[in-house]
C-alpha cells in the first residue's frame, strides 16, 4: 500500500471559509458593500437553494483560517508525536499568509511525508491557491528532485510523499466515505459536535479557539485512520501499531494538563468506541 513510512509524517487537516475580498474582485462588488452582503452573494452565484443556502464554494474564492497536523518523527528506533495548530489555541486570527508560510515551510524543511484526507482535491489546491493569493514563497515545499530517491516530491502523482487516504481507501461516487464516516466505522472519533458548515458562522462570530480544536479534531482522526493503514499494510507490526497508538493517547494526555481541556472529550470517546 505505502513503500514506506518516512522519519518524519505530517498528518494535516486545512480548514477555511469564504474569504470577502475575493467575491468583490470576482463578482465586481462594490467596496461599500458589507462582508456580510459579499457572502450573500457568494453563495448565491454558487448555487444556493432553500435546501442549502451555503453551499460549497470554490476554494480559490475562499481564506485558509487553521492548519492543524500530527507530527510523527523517528530518530532510530525513537518516535515522538506533536500536534501542532496554526494558529494555536489561544492565537486567536493570524494572516492567512503567515499560516501557510510557516506550515509549508515546516513540511518542505522536514522533508516529510505528508498525509491528508481528501488532500488531493481539496486542502493541497486551496494551499496553493492561497499561497499565490497571498504571494507566498515556499521553496523547500516545492523543489522537484531530479530522481525520485533523492528527496521528497508533493506534485508527484505516483510518489509515496503525498498521501491521500481518500484516494487509498474511500472509492468513489456513493460508496465514498467522509472521515466522520470512515473513522467511525474504525473505531475512532469522527465529528465532536461541530462540522465542517458550522466553521463559516465560528470564523463570522470570532470563536476562532473553536475553529481551532474542530481543526485539531480532525488532524487526529485522520493520523488514527492513517495508523491503521500502516499497520494494515505491513509498515508496523502489531506490536508496534499498539506502541504508537498508546503514544497518541499519551500526547492527548499531555495536551489535556497544558490546557488543552476539548481533548479530553476526544480521549475520552475514543476509549469508549475501543471498548
Amino acid at each position: 500500500m505505502y513503500k514506506f513510512i518516512a522519519d518524519n509524517v505530517v498528518v494535516f487537516d486545512v480548514e477555511w471559509v469564504p474569504d470577502p475580498a475575493s467575491g468583490r474582485r470576482i463578482y465586481r462588488l462594490p467596496d461599500t458593500a458589507s462582508d456580510d452582503e459579499v457572502l450573500e452573494v457568494m453563495w448565491q452565484e454558487g448555487g444556493a437553494t432553500p435546501e442549502d443556502p451555503r453551499p460549497y464554494l470554490k476554494t480559490v474564492m475562499c481564506r485558509i483560517v487553521s492548519i492543524a497536523a500530527v507530527v510523527r518523527k523517528r530518530v532510530r528506533s525513537d518516535v515522538k508525536l506533536d500536534l501542532i495548530s496554526l494558529p494555536g489555541l489561544h492565537d486567536g486570527e493570524q494572516p492567512e499568509g503567515t499560516i501557510i508560510r510557516k506550515f509549508l515551510e515546516a513540511v518542505g524543511n522536514l522533508e516529510a511525508q505528508l498525509v491528508g484526507f481528501n488532500s488531493s482535491n481539496a486542502d493541497l489546491p486551496i494551499l496553493f491557491q492561497r499561497a499565490l493569493a497571498n504571494r507566498v514563497t515556499a521553496p523547500t515545499f516545492c523543489h522537484r528532485p531530479e530522481k525520485p530517491w533523492e528527496g521528497a516530491d508533493y506534485f508527484s502523482r505516483s510518489g509515496d510523499f503525498n498521501i491521500d487516504l481518500k484516494n487509498e481507501l474511500g472509492g468513489f461516487g456513493k460508496a465514498a466515505p467522509s472521515l466522520n464516516e470512515l473513522a467511525a466505522s474504525l473505531g475512532i472519533p469522527g465529528k465532536m459536535g461541530i462540522n465542517g458548515a458550522d466553521v463559516v458562522e465560528l470564523w463570522r462570530t470570532g470563536e476562532f479557539r473553536s475553529i481551532v480544536e474542530y481543526n485539531q479534531f480532525d488532524a487526529l482522526s485522520t493520523y488514527l485512520v492513517w495508523l491503521r493503514s500502516a499497520y494494515f499494510s505491513g509498515r508496523l507490526t502489531e506490536d508496534a501499531f499498539v506502541r504508537e497508538e498508546q503514544m497518541l493517547e499519551a500526547l492527548l494526555l499531555r495536551e489535556i494538563k497544558g490546557g488543552a481541556e476539548h481533548l479530553g472529550r476526544y480521549l475520552d470517546t475514543w476509549k469508549a468506541f475501543r471498548q
